[in-house]
């Protein structure tokens, strides 16, 4: 089920600077999806706990930024997916 919600992580200078200094990962999502669907996919795939998720609608499909609580580190999740 996660992985139809979430497909693949959104990679720029800008989201790589969320990652490091706000503790945010930036993913491309199923445009249909909702917070919770999003929030549950993300927590289950990389068990970790999510803080909030802000998502928006762009031309290119929908994004969503994942803040993850102080106890879970977005550079970890960044490094075991390959990000880095």
């Amino acid at each position: 089920m996660p992985h139809k919600v979430l497909f693949h992580p959104y990679v720029t200078e800008k989201t790589m600077f969320q990652m490091e200094d706000e503790n945010k990962l930036e993913f491309v999502v199923r445009k249909g999806a909702t917070k919770k669907e999003i929030k549950a996919a993300f927590e289950e795939l990389f068990e970790v706990k999510v803080e909030s998720i802000k998502t928006k609608n762009t031309r290119h499909g929908k994004r969503a930024v994942i803040k993850l609580t102080g106890d879970y580190s977005a550079e970890d999740v960044g490094m075991r997916i390959g990000i880095f």
